[in-house]
């Protein structure tokens, strides 16, 4: 007879679950939407408040409230978030309904790049028009 013998055929299910160590791999993911959220929260009424306020305005009263430091800061905050948590969000349910591995490892990155690239399209025209 070589080595120890295994006792993990002496487990129940349980007891092998409870072997694999940790389950807090995906607490920053967890934690990351729900900060996401609660940021998206306040900065989506403040826009949709704004985007109110500013219909039938000129187009010259828009770029001027947009020009504004405080205004130009809290829409890249707003884009940035938006965009993360949308990747975030969309990631979990390819995690949750994708099988094969090397379509969901596909699926994701190319959600997180076309996220990515989004977000700077949007950061780009925002600080083009606010600059």
């Amino acid at each position: 007879m070589t080595g120890t013998p295994h006792t993990d055929i002496l487990r129940s299910p349980l007891g092998r679950a409870r072997g694999l160590g940790s389950a807090r791999a995906g607490s920053h993911h967890w934690w990351g939407q729900r900060l996401t959220a609660m940021a998206l929260v306040p900065l989506t009424l403040w826009f949709i408040f704004s985007v109110i306020h500013l219909s039938g305005a000129s187009h010259q009263i828009v770029i001027d409230w947009l020009s504004s430091p405080f205004t130009l800061a809290l829409m890249l905050v707003l884009i940035v978030a938006t965009f993360h948590h949308l990747q975030l969000g969309v990631q979990v349910v390819i995690e949750d309904y994708v099988h094969d591995e090397r379509t969901k490892m596909g699926a994701v990155l190319a959600v997180k790049a076309l996220s990515v690239l989004l977000a700077l399209i949007c950061i780009v025209c925002v600080l083009k028009i606010g600059l």
